[in-house]
């Protein structure tokens, strides 16, 4: 059986040596967030806002880890003061995004954030690098975590709605 891009984005995000996951519960990221939870090499961190996540990041990276944020759309708006400090200092920040607000959204309440989140992301300095295909996955994720440790850029893989599928909750 052929492996899931999330757990090809798994072993990717493995090799490129993360050793924490940030995350705010999310079910775009939910097969990710199991396996790096049952990962006992892992430190696996559920946050109650998604800028902690950012502090946290360069936190690890200060003390010689690295880490990646899971997070969906709706949260980079929280997340945007707190990149000016991965920008002043200059450390690497890796986080993958799950869209909401596009793709036969049915809450309202998700499309301006989703309308948003790449122009804010670009507007606070980070590389954004959009994935349309779940089969581009994981080389996406493996490229964008060359490019933030190895130049200490902050990189967002931001994943479309369209390969998550529409939600709709049972409404």
């Amino acid at each position: 059986m052929a492996e899931s891009w999330p757990e090809m984005v798994y072993q990717n995000l493995k090799e490129a040596g993360i050793t924490q996951m940030a995350y705010v519960p999310d079910a775009g990221h939910s097969q990710l967030i199991k396996l790096f939870e049952a990962d006992p090499d892992v430190e696996a961190i559920s946050l109650t806002t998604e800028e902690e996540g950012v502090a946290m990041l360069g936190g690890a990276w200060l003390g010689g880890a690295k880490g990646v944020l899971l997070l969906q759309s709706s949260g980079v708006g929280n997340c945007i003061n707190m990149l000016a400090l991965v920008q002043e200092c200059r450390m690497p920040f890796l986080c993958l995004i799950t869209m909401r607000g596009e793709w036969g959204e049915f809450n309202p309440w998700q499309c301006p954030m989703g309308q948003s989140t790449e122009a804010a992301l670009r507007g606070a300095g980070v590389f954004v690098q959009r994935v349309e295909r779940g089969s581009d996955v994981p080389e996406t994720v493996r490229a964008a975590s060359l490019l933030a440790f190895n130049s200490n850029r902050a990189v967002a893989v931001v994943i479309s709605q369209s390969i998550l599928g529409i939600k709709n909750f049972n409404k």
